[in-house]
């Protein structure tokens, strides 16, 4: 859907993150092809739950290869014969990657099962049964691994900002993937923020989620030029590594706070706006609600549509990230990240993807 004439401010989606700031206080100079082939961009969904073998939904681990998720999920519930809203999955992986996740039917342990299918784009890799079905969200995380080719630059200096990443980490920004092609999930936001009305489902839900997703890379991105992406503000809800709890600081100087913050158990945390959220006070208020300010009919609207506010951590640190140098110009890196984390946000503090 496109939207000439926007009525209601938005940072920019895409347009806004492009030029959004660095940890590394410039872009890199350093510049890569990526996603020459899917085989490129491989991830594997983390899942933390051990499968019973028994239960009445089927879980499917499925490989997918130049597809999106729901397209994999309506042809899961073609082939087993059940509504496409009754197929679980933890979240939605990208289409121009060869991806493996977890899906779940329901399916009555005394029904014959036709056997998995098999397609154009994705294979089942494995199939088993448990007592739940999957929801969004319960995956621990994703393990990427990345394939740069074409490399121009110095590898010294990607190496510096390699470790660098690894050690100290780099800004939690939303990626570009967020906002959908041509920030198409950004304007369908503007028109339910308008009054369009559409039906409760994915798409409504993408496009609220840009919404908030947009507001959010804005005060990260204002931290992020002050310096304070990765430091405590008094007021700060500092968010719980690996959680989405956050508690409130009311002394950020506090020497057990600093300590929890250099080992990455705490983060400084931005606002995904909505109804409530009350759970910033001090310096930390002032500062978000200096951003916001010019955004407030987005703001006002997100609690108009139901949306509850919640948080995000504002610094991200890759889990185990590696790298080599396979050849002249071919960098590979590996590493795991949180669900909801961005692989390209962590690129974007080491290459300018071409």
């Amino acid at each position: 859907m496109s939207d000439a004439s926007p009525e209601i401010a938005l940072p920019g989606g895409s347009a806004f993150l492009a030029g959004a700031p660095h940890a590394r206080g410039e872009a890199p100079a350093a510049s890569a092809v990526l996603r020459r082939s899917p085989e490129d961009f491989v991830v594997d969904e983390i899942m933390p739950i051990d499968l019973t073998g028994e239960g009445e939904h089927l879980w499917l681990h499925v490989e997918k290869r130049g597809l999106d998720t729901p397209r994999v999920a309506g042809a899961l519930a073609a082939h087993y014969g059940v509504r496409e809203r009754d197929v679980g999955y933890a979240g939605l992986k990208d289409r121009h990657a060869l991806t493996r996740q977890w899906f779940s039917l329901p399916a009555p342990v005394t029904a014959e099962l036709p056997a998995p299918p098999s397609a154009d784009g994705f294979r089942c890799l494995r199939a088993t049964r448990h007592r739940r079905k999957l929801r969004r969200g319960t995956h621990a995380g994703n393990r990427f691994e990345l394939t740069l080719r074409d490399f121009e630059g110095e590898r010294a200096a990607a190496d510096a900002d390699l470790a660098r990443v690894a050690r100290d980490g780099c800004p939690n920004y939303f990626g570009p993937q967020r906002f959908g092609r041509d920030d198409g999930n950004l304007d369908l936001g503007r028109a339910l923020l308008r009054g369009h009305r559409m039906r409760r489902g994915t798409r409504r839900g993408l496009a609220l989620s840009a919404l908030r997703s947009d507001l959010f890379n804005a005060v990260l991105a204002a931290r992020v030029a002050n310096g304070t992406w990765n430091r405590l503000l008094d007021g700060e809800a500092a968010a719980l590594d690996g959680s989405r709890s956050v508690f409130a600081v009311t002394d950020a100087a506090d020497a057990t706070l600093q300590r929890r913050l250099a080992e990455f158990d705490i983060h400084p945390s931005g606002p995904l706006p909505g109804r409530g959220g009350d759970t910033v006070a001090g310096a930390a208020a002032a500062f978000e609600a200096e951003v916001l300010a010019g955004y407030r009919e987005a703001v006002s609207g997100l609690a108009r549509l139901g949306v509850d506010a919640d948080r995000r951590a504002l610094r991200l640190r890759p889990a185990d990230l590696t790298w080599t140098w396979p050849g002249p110009a071919t960098l590979r890196l590996t590493f795991d990240l949180p669900s909801g984390a961005f692989a390209t946000t962590v690129l974007r503090e080491i290459v300018a993807v071409r």
